[in-house]
């Protein structure tokens, strides 16, 4: 990892906007994703602009169905250390 190198600029991102980034990159609608997890897309719509928490059951299925880690969905800022080379 030694040609990594941080953004230079970070934009906080909601876990709602977390799983609208994942489902849009993937070109998929909300009809779509609904077809795909079996929730409704009046919930998903709500989901993603925070009216309605993901929850960790709905994080796995949706995880499921886009294909990412739950982790990616729930925790949408987070951060590791970069380790120092030696």
């Amino acid at each position: 990892m030694k040609e990594f190198r941080p953004a230079k600029q970070r934009i906080e991102v909601s876990v709602g906007e977390s799983v609208r980034i994942v489902r849009e990159l993937q070109e998929l609608t909300q009809d779509q994703l609904a077809d795909l997890t079996g929730i409704p897309q009046a919930t998903i719509s709500a989901i993603e602009n925070g009216r309605v928490n993901l929850g960790v059951e709905r994080a796995k299925v949706f995880a499921r169905a886009l294909q990412c880690h739950p982790a990616v969905l729930v925790f949408p800022g987070w951060e590791t250390p970069v380790a120092k080379a030696a």
